[in-house]
């Protein structure tokens, strides 16, 4: 008789213009690796991965606001905001960022560029296969962490969501469609309040198989340990 090999759920709560949501996704990436490499039961598991919003800043204008004022509003001048992060900094490079913050003018509202995720996980397009929908999800997650922290582009801009979608194999045509749509941005207006209305106060936030939760960029070892529990029993 054949045991069923166990299978391995995680949600991902963040925000695309949260540098911490950038690191913990690469030490989630070197978490599941290590992971993989303990037993060939581990190598051969399921997972699957969904990405869920979280708006840092709902209420800003879908034009944006200049990031240095931004900044500096938020942490109480300058020389605050260069200490803090010159911190974060530190933390992407030894996660494998080269995080580029000065090339950032400005700070997007994210509530198209969330939609725009949530559209890449729909499995609209002929093939519907899950590995291949999760892949392009993960594949436009990373577009758009890349394009704001690393590229400096304005990712609150429809024209360069709809450039990310379509390198991502996404039709651009549908992608405006679905981000002009005003339920479709409803949807993850609803889907933010729903993560805060469940006690989510900061991103990112990891929920592995619906029963074990961290909260921050956690380092790829605390994943691991917290995967293994989600698996047991």
């Amino acid at each position: 008789m054949t045991t069923a090999l166990p299978s391995l759920h995680i949600d991902v709560i963040s925000d695309v213009v949260c540098p911490w949501c950038y690191i913990g996704k690469r030490h989630l990436e070197a978490a599941l690796r290590e992971w993989r490499g303990k037993s060939d039961v581990n190598a051969q598991t399921a997972v699957s991965i969904r990405w869920h919003p979280f708006q840092l800043n709902p209420d800003l204008p879908s034009e944006g606001v200049d990031r240095k004022s931004y900044l500096e509003e938020k942490f109480g001048g300058p020389t605050r905001a260069k200490e803090i992060y010159a911190r974060v900094g530190a933390a992407g490079a030894a996660a494998g960022l080269e995080l580029n913050f000065d090339a950032i003018e400005r700070q997007p509202n994210t509530l198209a560029a969330h939609a725009l995720i949530a559209l890449a996980q729909e499995g609209a397009d002929a093939a519907n296969d899950p590995a291949q929908i999760a892949a392009r999800a993960d594949q436009i997650v990373e577009s758009l962490f890349k394009a704001y922290f690393v590229e400096g582009r304005f990712i609150g801009d429809l024209e360069i969501l709809l450039d990310i979608a379509e390198t991502n194999g996404l039709n651009r045509d549908d992608s405006r469609k679905a981000l002009s749509d005003a339920f479709s941005l409803d949807r993850v207006a609803s889907a933010d309040a729903s993560a805060r209305g469940q006690g989510v106060s900061g991103v990112p936030f990891f929920v592995f198989n619906r029963k074990y939760a961290l909260s921050g960029a956690q380092p790829a070892s605390v994943i691991v340990s917290t995967i293994e529990q989600s698996l047991l029993g």
